[in-house]
């Protein structure tokens, strides 16, 4: 550039502008070089990162030797030449501290970067894993809650499970004997055959006809123990009718099953009388096994559930549960509610080193054209925090102190 300006001037000139720009002839070369190194100095994914932490240095590096050159040419004509001399000795001094702070500022960033990085890893694998905890026990806590809120302590939860099972087993059971003759009258009547519904539908029902059969059995037992004779035999009653039903239409297909075993190896055929004998007692033998072994203990639990009413031994204190509140995102909700200004500091800081070294290469520049023109920097370096770079009048107060000492001075 400078070899182009001297080129257009007359020749008696040109060697006076050569004397005159010796001290800066060398700055655009080298600028050159710096700016290219800080560009290129790396290739590939290195790239972005190698200009990030050397581009802006080299700039100021450029800034600062130009200021540093062109306030040589100042001297002769200043008055304290001796504290200027100083100024531009701090000058350089300031300038490598800003750029080793601008390195250490991006590391100190990035560092953090990675820390809230793992932190929120730890975070997510936290509540993905206590999202898989509460997934898993969740039903256990409702057992647990119903437990709580149906029965107190005493309660014989192991038979109350096993009439529930027991009931569904034989549901199952009768659902499949019964599937045939079900599809062969729905086929009748309809006209249709039967769908994929009817067997839910059908073991739901053989399911209530069952636990039925067990709570018929309860009811009659309580009238016995209380003496109640109109009540034995309205129930005696009422239970026949049951066994009748269950045998007719559910034990009469499993006899049935078993006929040709037993024509095959007795050569007797059952008939009308002699198969309702057998399915009564099959009804008999079934219900007094599963009575006196669980049912007696585990029915009068189910009715109680039924009728959301509480079973509780005797004395027990009354205490009213409280439903599971599952904690798995409210927790965290609430703690990030909590957290809300610690969050708003650590956002602040964030700020902070992000800004501050990239701020303290700005203010090292400006200090370079303050220090030629003021012969003071403009800021006071380093800066600490974002409250100190805010000061607007730092500035104007550097140049009317320049401005006032000059006037003193005259």
């Amino acid at each position: 550039m400078l070899d182009a300006i001297a080129a257009t001037l007359p020749e008696q000139w040109r060697l006076v502008f050569q004397l005159l720009t010796f001290l800066i002839a060398w700055i655009p070369d080298a600028q050159a070089l710096i700016f290219n190194f800080a560009w290129n100095a790396a290739a590939g994914t290195g790239v972005l990162l190698t200009r990030i932490f050397l581009l802006l240095p080299a700039c100021l590096l450029i800034v600062a030797i130009w200021s540093t050159m062109l306030a040589v040419y100042t001297v002769p004509f200043r008055s304290g030449r001796r504290d200027f001399l100083v100024a531009l000795v701090i000058l350089w001094w300031e300038t490598g501290r800003s750029i080793w702070l601008f390195w250490v500022g991006i590391g100190r960033f990035v560092w953090r970067l990675i820390g809230w990085a793992w932190g929120l890893l730890r975070l997510a694998a936290e509540l993905l894993f206590k999202s898989l905890r509460m997934v898993i026990t969740t039903p256990f806590a409702v057992l647990d809650w119903l437990g709580r809120k149906y029965f107190k302590p005493g309660v014989p939860w192991l038979a109350f499970l096993w009439t529930i099972l027991w009931s569904a087993l034989e549901a199952l059971i009768f659902t499949y004997t019964l599937m045939p003759t079900v599809s062969e009258v729905f086929r009748d009547l309809a006209g249709l055959e039967a769908g994929r519904f009817m067997a839910p539908i059908l073991f739901l029902f053989l399911f209530m006809l069952i636990s039925g059969s067990f709570a018929c059995i309860q009811v009659l037992a309580e009238a016995w123990d209380k003496r109640q004779v109109k009540s034995v035999v309205q129930m005696s009653f009422v239970e026949f009718f049951v066994m009748f039903f269950e045998v007719v239409f559910l034990y009469r297909e499993l006899i049935d099953a078993i006929t040709p075993w037993i024509a095959a190896n007795t050569g007797y055929q059952l008939g009308f009388g002699s198969t309702l004998a057998l399915a009564c007692f099959g009804w008999i033998g079934i219900r007094a096994m599963t009575w006196f072994l669980f049912a007696r203990y585990g029915t009068p639990a189910l009715l109680a559930v039924m009728a959301r009413e509480t079973i509780s031994v005797e004395a027990a204190p009354e205490a009213r549960p409280r439903a599971p509140e599952p904690d798995w995102w409210r927790g965290p909700i609430n703690a990030l509610k909590s957290e809300n200004e610690w969050f708003r500091a650590q956002s602040r800081e964030l700020l902070e080193l992000l800004s501050l070294p990239v701020l303290q290469l700005l203010a090292a520049a400006v200090n370079c054209a303050t220090v030629v023109i003021a012969s003071r920097p403009a800021f006071k370096l380093p800066f600490t925090s974002l409250e100190h770079v805010m000061a607007k009048d730092t500035l104007l107060q550097v140049l009317r102190g320049g401005t006032s000492a000059a006037a003193s001075r005259e």
